[in-house]
């Protein structure tokens, strides 16, 4: 009896299992929005000229990556001097202080797991704005550690303005979905770093052989592999988590965002905001952050 009872509580936990990974109709179609980002990307990453459209994309990715470093900096109590972004999309983040072990493998798996944070978020449309306020400190710390860097200013309001934008477009479908292919576009960007700067040729000061010179134990490939393996297990669990997280409908996400910080147009105001303030809020941080220098 007591065996019965318990193979039906295995069969019943593996039922509810399935049910959880298993994508719905809407989930389905992120999922091919998804995939047919990362074909674009890769076709549009070997096109001449038309590799120009990922460009301002390919700097963001950049960012993220230094500002990880810088974030992981500040929690082992490093002195942030600077975060640089050059034009042939590379950077650097100017610290002194705080332990390398962990600051100098922050960039990489840090950009990843923000790509995997922002690809769970693609599947929501409530938490796509809630990804883009998240989104916004980080904008906000990046201009204060590279106020001087005239590309990242350009970088960060236009990117600010792409976003107030699609929160516009469509009661907010369009952000999800514009968040969505910012998530994909970070971890493949850190995907195809890794391998290009770490395992397929090795770049003397990269990240990797600056870890393997403090390390001593291993190349600067075998850092690549591991830190390419652990990109690409928060690539994968970005897309499971959005499938079991948000199992809500289109008709339903529709519904539930338009009682939090709804568009104008909409008739509800969650937490006692007007339509439209989220975004409009957005615009004037950064227009008074602006001023500041």
């Amino acid at each position: 009896m007591l065996g019965s009872r318990h193979g039906h509580a295995s069969a019943f936990v593996a039922r509810d299992a399935r049910s959880a990974i298993t994508p719905n109709e809407t989930q389905r179609t992120t999922l091919i929005v998804a995939g047919c980002y990362v074909l674009a990307i890769a076709i549009l990453w070997h096109v001449p000229y038309l590799t120009l459209i990922l460009y301002p994309f390919r700097l963001l990715t950049v960012g993220f990556h230094e500002m990880s470093h810088a974030i992981v900096g500040v929690l082992t109590c490093a002195k942030i001097h600077s975060i640089e972004l050059d034009p042939d999309e590379g950077g650097a983040t100017h610290m002194s202080g705080g332990i390398p072990w962990l600051t100098l493998p922050a960039g990489y798996l840090g950009s990843s797991l923000i790509g995997a944070a922002l690809i769970t978020c693609g599947f929501d449309e409530n938490a796509s704005k809630i990804a883009c306020l998240v989104l916004a400190a980080f904008f906000l710390f990046t201009l204060w550690w590279a106020r001087r860097e005239i590309l990242t200013w350009v970088l960060i309001l236009g990117m600010s303005g792409l976003i107030i934008l699609f929160w516009f477009v469509a009661g907010g479908v369009a952000l999800r979905y514009f968040v969505l292919f910012i998530g994909v576009m970070s971890c493949l960007y850190v995907l195809w770093d890794v391998i290009d700067d770490t395992i397929a040729r090795k770049v003397n000061g990269s990240d990797a052989s600056s870890f393997a010179d403090i390390c001593g134990c291993c190349p600067s490939q075998v850092w690549g592999v591991i830190w390419l393996l652990i990109a690409f297990c928060f690539f994968a669990a970005g897309l499971i988590v959005g499938i079991v997280a948000f199992k809500q409908s289109a008709a339903q996400q529709a519904s539930d965002s338009q009682h939090f910080l709804p568009v104008p147009g909409s008739h509800s105001a969650a937490l006692g905001l007007s339509p439209g303030m989220a975004p409009m809020a957005l615009a004037v941080v950064l227009c008074v952050v602006t001023s500041w220098f």
